[in-house]
């Protein structure tokens, strides 16, 4: 006997099946991977710029009381993250009236909603597609500062 029928033989003839399998394996598990990858850094980079901001913002109130300069401090510390100061919510509060006096916490705070990358705008209202991402920062005017 010569072995097998030819159509067995090419039934069991595998060749070249598991670089498909490979292939096709690999796209359907590296897609979703990249995409929670994709968003994990989108809402890391807005977190850290909205944290620079208000730590930036917090710092220049207490050493000049000027909150206009505060506002372009916060928003510079924002571009360089790609964000902008109309994206993100800034507000100041103290426990002192006026504010800037010598040991008065100056309370700056911000916060946006980081949109979900590839959310079409048809769906991002019916789908859970921002996330808030929010920061505060206490500053303490110095003391024993002389004041203008």
């Amino acid at each position: 006997m010569s072995g097998p029928p030819r159509l067995i033989r090419r039934f069991r003839d595998e060749r070249g099946g598991a670089i498909v399998e490979f292939h096709l394996l690999g796209l359907l598990l590296l897609v979703p991977v990249v995409y929670v990858l994709l968003a994990t850094l989108e809402v890391q980079r807005s977190s850290y710029g909205v944290t620079q901001a208000v730590r930036e913002a917090g710092r220049l109130y207490v050493t000049t009381g000027d909150e206009a300069a505060a506002r372009t401090a916060a928003s510079v510390a924002l571009r360089d993250q790609g964000l902008g100061l109309g994206d993100v919510s800034l507000t100041f509060s103290c426990t002192a009236n006026p504010c800037f006096q010598p040991g008065a916490e100056i309370t700056v705070t911000a916060s946006t909603d980081v949109a979900v990358p590839f959310v079409p705008d048809l769906l991002a209202g019916t789908v859970n597609a921002h996330i808030p991402v929010s920061a505060t920062h206490t500053a303490v005017v110095d003391r024993y500062r002389e004041l203008p």
